[in-house]
């Protein structure tokens, strides 16, 4: 007999998820604040629902893929009537990780399980079922619903019992990739400031691999271990030199290192490794 599930939110992401649910045989009743949304996934054999409390009853889980902490309440205040106690309430959003265990414990009280499952997958990840999903909290719950994670993502990896462990590291994560970004933005900056096109510079990485930092020095940060190869003082002076080469253009993220570097310096670190700048 075919699965049926609920499914509240259909963005970029949680369209995926329809998508590739439906596509494998799963029936789905998708909800979205924007009704349209909902019935635009109707093509893949979704079924759209207009009050939120109507998607969940019959269904074997429910899939939450959100904008937001308020969306998240939001929409269980208003899905819980039709929610049926052990429905197993799985939720995908970026969410604060303070926000976890109010969760748990509020449908807690209704019979509800509930369980945070963040993902690094974007929408063709998402639709593929490739990509990487986090899940943290009670373990047998995480075990119970493992068989239907499992098809929904590339990896499922379990992060341990503590509640809001997935949420935290899904943060970590995501500044990783705006860290990076931000990064190559001021990269591009530098070299159009000095007359290099985007696509010149970007051949730096043909022969440079700057992900080394992360088993390298990366390493040594979570260690605390100082040690210089690479004093923090002249990491200062460089990232000086590299505002100065960008002229008149901004940037942004070399600006907020270089005053990181010299609060360091300020602390007497500088003549230590560029890593002690993790020292908060």
């Amino acid at each position: 007999m075919p699965e049926t599930l609920a499914f509240y939110g259909a963005g970029m992401l949680g369209s995926g998820f329809v998508q590739a649910l439906c596509a494998r045989g799963v029936t789905v009743r998708v909800w979205n604040r924007t009704f349209e949304k909902a019935r635009a996934l109707e093509k893949y054999g979704a079924i759209a629902v207009r009050d939120a409390a109507e998607a969940a009853p019959g269904t074997s889980r429910v899939h939450l893929c959100l904008r937001s902490d308020d969306a998240v309440d939001e929409t269980l205040r208003a899905a819980l009537a039709g929610i049926a106690p052990d429905t197993p309430v799985i939720d995908h959003t970026t969410v604060l990780p303070t926000g976890i265990a109010q969760r748990v414990e509020s449908l807690r009280e209704h019979g509800i399980p509930f369980i945070h499952a963040p993902v690094f997958m974007g929408p063709p990840n998402a639709a593929q079922a490739t990509g990487l999903m986090l899940v943290s909290g009670d373990r047998a719950l995480f075990e119970r619903v493992r068989p239907a994670l499992e098809p929904m993502t590339g990896k499922v990896w379990y992060l341990g019992d503590r509640i809001d462990k997935a949420a935290i590291f899904k943060l970590m994560g995501n500044a990783m990739i705006l860290s990076i970004v931000g990064g190559m933005a001021d990269m591009f900056a530098i070299a159009s400031a000095n007359g290099l096109s985007r696509t010149e510079a970007y051949t730096l990485f043909e022969n440079y691999d700057p992900s080394a930092q992360i088993g390298g020095r990366g390493k040594r940060m979570a260690q605390s271990d100082y040690d210089p190869t690479w004093t923090l003082e002249m990491a200062h002076k460089d990232a000086n030199l590299m505002l100065a080469s960008a002229s008149e253009l901004p940037l942004p993220v070399i600006s907020a290192v270089e005053r990181a570097l010299l609060d360091a310096m300020e602390r007497g670190f500088g003549n230590k490794d560029l890593a002690a700048v993790a020292e908060r």
